[in-house]
């Protein structure tokens, strides 16, 4: 039997990137030179900066919609910008993202993934073939694309692929895979196909829409990803999940040692690290070694 423990995943390694506050249900990031003011369900606390620190925010968001809303600029934004990655442990992990304010509060980038941008520089060697699904701009393509590997990147959307295309100029590198396609039709024609990949990064939606208006949501189809995904990592290979819904860390543990009673997890809560040293959940992540 494998072994197992409730842990936190901390970003805690970025140079350009700081949650400066975080309370009353929104948070306070500054990237590089921007201060962004978003929501954030998961801040219940009181803030610890005043007002006047939270009005220094370059633009806000305002939710319309449970999905949607517009940005309210109070100081000058620009239309994009560049963010940069540095990793101290694996040199070769310098990587650099477009950024830009878009209608549903995401910017283009999770800053909390770095963790696992981390862990995949550690694991991959040169060659090895890494399977990013749900792959949105591609922190972990670009990740194993630095250390080496052939990585195959799959999304829906082909305006989420060509701005992850752009992150991989910016940061120098070359060769990525690019796959506009839905993730779960892909799997399913890799386990046919029997190719299998060092590693699988995956990220799926609580809920969304195809290219063609498909409707997706995640409670109908984790079962078969799970188990398709199960089927095309290599016997010694690696799975990283993360999930968004609000599934906690117990139920991916359990969803995963359901098709891999053998292999070692290690699950918990990916967080973020305040300046202040209080931790932000962001989601639930489970790392899977074969």
């Amino acid at each position: 039997m494998g072994s197992h423990k409730i842990k936190r995943f901390v970003a805690d390694t970025w140079k350009d990137y700081e949650l400066l506050d975080s309370g009353e249900g929104a948070k306070l990031e500054k990237f590089g030179g921007v201060i962004l003011d978003r929501p954030e369900a998961s801040a219940v606390w009181d803030r610890k900066k005043s007002f006047k620190e939270w009005d220094k925010a370059h633009s806000s968001f305002e939710s319309t919609s449970k999905a949607a809303g517009y940005w309210k600029q109070s100081g000058k934004v620009p239309n994009s910008w560049n963010l940069e990655y540095k990793s101290e442990e694996h040199p070769s992990l310098r990587l650099k993202f477009k950024l830009e304010t878009t209608r549903f509060k995401h910017i283009g980038i999770f800053p909390e993934q770095s963790c696992n941008w981390e862990y995949i520089a550690g694991k991959i060697k040169e060659g090895d073939k890494l399977l990013n699904l749900f792959a949105y701009t591609g922190g972990a393509s670009l990740a194993a694309k630095s250390a080496g590997a052939d990585v195959t990147h799959v999304d829906a959307i082909r305006q989420v692929i060509d701005w992850t295309r752009v992150n991989m100029e910016l940061s120098g590198l070359t060769g990525i895979r690019w796959v506009v396609e839905d993730a779960l039709k892909f799997l399913r024609r890799e386990v046919k196909r029997g190719n299998k990949y060092s590693g699988v990064v995956l990220d799926p939606p609580t809920w969304g829409l195809g290219p063609k208006n498909e409707k997706w949501k995640l409670e109908h189809s984790l079962v078969e990803i799970v188990e398709l995904v199960s089927q095309v990592v290599e016997p010694d290979g690696f799975i990283v999940m993360n999930t968004y819904s609000g599934l906690p860390p117990s139920t991916l543990e359990t969803l995963w040692r359901r098709v891999l009673p053998n292999a070692s997890t290690k699950c918990g809560e990916l967080c973020l690290q305040g300046r202040d040293g209080h931790l932000l959940s962001t989601g639930s992540l489970i790392r899977v070694e074969l």
